[in-house]
């Protein structure tokens, strides 16, 4: 396989920074041995309407349809009101992330700065975190593999559970798609073995290094979920009961598992587009599906897949690259992409619940990047220049708003995982005895 890489050109597609010369480089800026994956817009990289094209492909995917399970932890009422402040609280944040890092980069000369260098020369700016200030590059890195991994074991589950109802729907005598039960009259197979069927076409996936490649399959993906979007809406003018029975107000215990899965869906969507996509979600949030439906968005999850997991890639691959000879580079870094693909594999094989895995992912990583880290971030940056005490009081209260949730989601998620585990695993005993 012919590679479109350059290792050795500069600086990677997800960094917002032009490599600094030698004269101007900071202490702790990162290696200028960082790889090349893509330019937007250069000869080798991403046009700008690809790059649109994968933005749109990528904000919208798993978290849209974990919603309804969401606000079924919080309640009719409650769940959608608490999306839409979630949401507001989400937009607000990510504004502060830009201006804190248009603001760093003006500061230091620079074009461009990734999240985890905005957080670094944020640091910088604070004299007793300066000699730390690498680590909050790392930390916010580390959040960045955890949660785009995360997304991928979500699009496992979501597969292997989709594709298990689909075929079974197919082999069955009843095609009941509210409830998904159907007269199997084949064996029904455990959703962890469709996901073994699933990895040989997700390497082959991820095994395309230049994003330009995928986009006409993400565009194909855009339609297709759009058509699927528009099935949905259908169904819910046409057949969604009166919902005046449902709980208004969830268990005050599930909570937790709201919280995560809801900013497990705002994560990484764009600050012009998280209100219109927040309308979105609350608009969806009690739908139910067709089998094609299924079929329509589980190809545009298959496509999502090498969309997230090309953070963690151009994140981990460039460190090993550079240190190996040149012409093992191309072997070195499909290893560790097919490495990372298993291991995505074997994480939900061992936790094939989507609804909790949704939740521990959002709890744990993607409530600190959008919610705990830019409050502070802004509060290091600005701290010298005038910043009002009513808003450093304001990113407290963010900040600990988040941290609650990282907390509170992160254990009920945990505990929730255990529980049904125990509950399949007495199930199985029984059926055996």
């Amino acid at each position: 396989m012919d590679s479109d890489i350059n290792y050795q050109d500069g600086p990677v597609f997800s960094r917002i920074e032009e490599s600094p010369t030698e004269d101007d480089e900071p202490v702790h800026s990162p290696s200028r041995m960082q790889n090349e994956y893509e330019r937007i817009g250069g000869r080798s990289g991403s046009s700008s309407l690809q790059t649109l094209i994968h933005l749109l492909k990528g904000n919208i995917g798993t978290g849209l349809l974990g919603l309804p399970l969401a606000v079924k932890n919080a309640g009719l009422v409650m769940g959608p009101l608490s999306l839409f402040v979630m949401g507001i609280i989400a937009v607000h944040c990510m504004n502060i992330l830009v201006k804190c890092a248009h603001h760093l980069s003006d500061k230091l000369g620079k074009p461009f700065l990734t999240y985890g260098e905005a957080v670094e020369y944020g640091m910088e700016n604070v004299s007793w975190l300066r000699n730390y200030s690498h680590w909050g590059r790392r930390v916010v890195n580390l959040f960045l593999i955890i949660t785009q991994l995360g997304f991928c074991c979500v699009y496992f589950v979501f597969l292997s559970d989709n594709v298990k109802q689909v075929v079974e729907a197919a082999n069955g005598t009843t095609m009941n798609c509210n409830t998904n039960q159907t007269a199997v009259i084949v064996p029904s197979y455990d959703s962890r073995l469709y996901m073994l069927f699933i990895l040989p076409f997700i390497i082959l996936l991820v095994f395309t290094r230049n994003l330009k490649f995928l986009a006409p399959f993400s565009f194909v993906a855009n339609l297709v979920m759009s058509a699927s979007l528009i099935l949905i809406y259908y169904f819910c003018l046409t057949h969604i009961p009166n919902p005046v029975d449902l709980p208004k107000v969830g268990r005050a215990v599930d909570y937790p598992l709201f919280f995560g899965t809801a900013i497990f869906a705002f994560e990484g969507i764009a600050p012009h587009q998280c209100f219109f996509v927040t309308i979105y979600f609350c608009c969806l949030c009690v739908c139910r599906m067709y089998q094609i439906v299924k079929l329509l968005y589980s190809f545009g999850i298959y496509i999502t897949y090498a969309l997230q997991f090309y953070v963690p890639a151009e994140i981990l691959i460039p460190l090993a690259v550079e240190r190996v000879d040149p012409r093992w580079e191309l072997l070195v870094d499909l290893s560790i992409r097919v490495g990372l693909v298993i291991f995505t594999c074997v994480l939900a094989i061992l936790i094939p619940e989507l609804d909790l895995v949704i939740s521990l992912v959002g709890s744990v990583s993607s409530s600190a990047l959008a919610l705990i880290l830019p409050p502070l971030l802004q509060v290091i940056t600005f701290h010298s220049e005038g910043l009002s005490g009513w808003i450093v009081l304001k990113n407290i209260i963010i900040s600990f708003f988040g941290l609650v949730g990282f907390v509170a989601g992160t254990y009920i998620s945990i505990v929730e995982i255990i529980s049904r585990q125990r509950t399949k695993q007495i199930d199985v005993y029984f059926q055996v005895m």
